[in-house]
């Protein structure tokens, strides 16, 4: 078979065809895992930011996703007798270089900030992205909600030298989640 034209387009053709169903074949599995993984990173994070529960009700609302599956808008979280011992939810804010999600926990009586955690940044490396580390998210371990601000306005979050926007980002997210979910539970 000689490489003309016609050949070269053909053969180039039958190889994108190839790859196509090689691609589409890995690409089922691999989303199922994906979404695992991910299940199983929530309810880490979850426990994290509310160790007191030991099962999380997710509180729906109207909306689908795009799986066609309710979107939960908080956590519930309950004790082994039931009883609820606090609210885990996620919040996205807009940060100095993008959005940042933070999955964060509150206590029964939105009283005390029990956890929080970064789920996803694009913050910058070095600065913005301290977000992550355990040094910034353990002044959030069972922080008065009255104290949720950074220090130098008068609360007891150090903002990250360098990255008052993501500190403030944070603090924010956090802020307005419980807001919400106060305002759900009501």
């Amino acid at each position: 078979m000689k490489n003309t034209p016609v050949n070269i387009v053909v053969k180039m053709i039958v190889l994108s065809a190839l790859a196509a169903i090689l691609l589409a074949v890995t690409f089922v599995p691999t989303q199922a895992q994906l979404k695992i993984l991910q299940d199983e990173q929530e309810k880490q994070a979850l426990k994290a930011v509310l160790p007191a529960a030991a099962d999380f009700e997710p509180v729906t609302g109207d909306q689908v996703d795009a799986d066609g599956e309710p979107v939960v808008l908080y956590f519930r979280g309950v004790d082994s007798s039931g009883n609820v011992v606090g609210y885990a939810f996620r919040n996205t804010q807009p940060g100095a270089q993008g959005l940042v999600e933070v999955l964060g926990g509150v206590s029964a009586d939105f009283s005390t900030v029990t956890g929080m955690e970064v789920m996803s940044h694009s913050e910058t490396p070095g600065l913005g992205a301290k977000i992550i580390e355990p040094a910034f998210k353990s002044q959030f371990l069972n922080l008065p909600v009255a104290d949720m601000s950074l220090s130098s306005g008068g609360g007891k979050v150090d903002a990250i030298s360098g990255a008052t926007i993501s500190s403030v980002t944070v603090v924010n997210a956090l802020h307005t989640g419980i807001d919400n979910v106060r305002a759900m539970e009501g």
